[in-house]
């Protein structure tokens, strides 16, 4: 047999002593690495969804110029679309309106809504009375209009914190002030009256005879004591 040098097709690579017809896989520098995400494939919201989000979540009016640097937009385009947002709203007699105020631009509820939301706040977050503050709701609704001090005297306790708790849940309000001592008068509200299912305040139960006089109480006694 005569010897004769191997001999290999063009374009094949070949490493010394190595198999006949082995071929070597070619030279790479790293690993291939994964496909990066594309952000641009995310579709972008209008403008006017933009705006929307971003209104929802404000604590206070949101100036156009800040709106137009976060968006990316002309300051009049920005503008265009708030008005045509509002304008829509006001139409549409959505319970909310977008109101240009301070600057800025913010949601509110529309005021003929704001008797419900109220009751809702009222309800949802207030639920019940303590009875210290049903006790003191009566005395005021017997014997209104009258002065937290006389309250407190037919009570027996300061009711200075129960007082203001009932003015916040609008079931109490200011009525002018006594003649003699200039203190403040409290009578019981519309809502009072609503919450308990009755026209007027005549229509209470006959329980004001059980109540001692107004007037055979001294209340500048129990101040001074209390």
């Amino acid at each position: 047999m005569t010897d004769r040098p191997f001999e290999h097709e063009p374009g094949q690579g070949t490493a010394e002593g190595a198999g006949e017809g082995l071929t070597l896989p070619p030279e790479s520098s790293a690993p291939p690495s994964a496909p990066e995400r594309d952000i641009s494939a995310v579709p972008e919201p209008d403008l006017a969804a933009s705006l929307e989000a971003i209104l929802m979540v404000v604590d206070e009016p949101a100036g156009e110029v800040m709106l137009a640097q976060v968006l990316e937009r002309p300051r009049d385009d920005v503008r265009a679309a708030l008005v045509a947002l509002a304008d829509g709203y006001t139409s549409q007699g959505r319970g909310f309106e977008l109101r240009e105020v301070a600057g800025g631009w913010r949601f509110y509820t529309r005021a003929e809504c704001a008797g419900v939301v109220e009751r809702f706040v009222l309800d949802g977050q207030q639920a019940r009375l303590t009875q210290a503050a049903l006790e003191t709701l009566a005395v005021v609704a017997y014997r209104q209009p009258v002065s937290r001090a006389r309250v407190s005297a037919v009570r027996g306790v300061n009711v200075d914190g129960v007082m203001r708790t009932l003015v916040t849940r609008g079931l109490v309000e200011e009525s002018g002030t006594e003649g003699e001592s200039g203190s403040i008068l409290y009578r019981t509200t519309s809502y009072f009256l609503e919450r308990l299912g009755l026209t007027t305040i005549e229509d209470l139960p006959d329980l004001a005879p059980y109540l001692p006089e107004i007037e055979s109480l001294d209340p500048e006694a129990f101040l001074s004591s209390s």
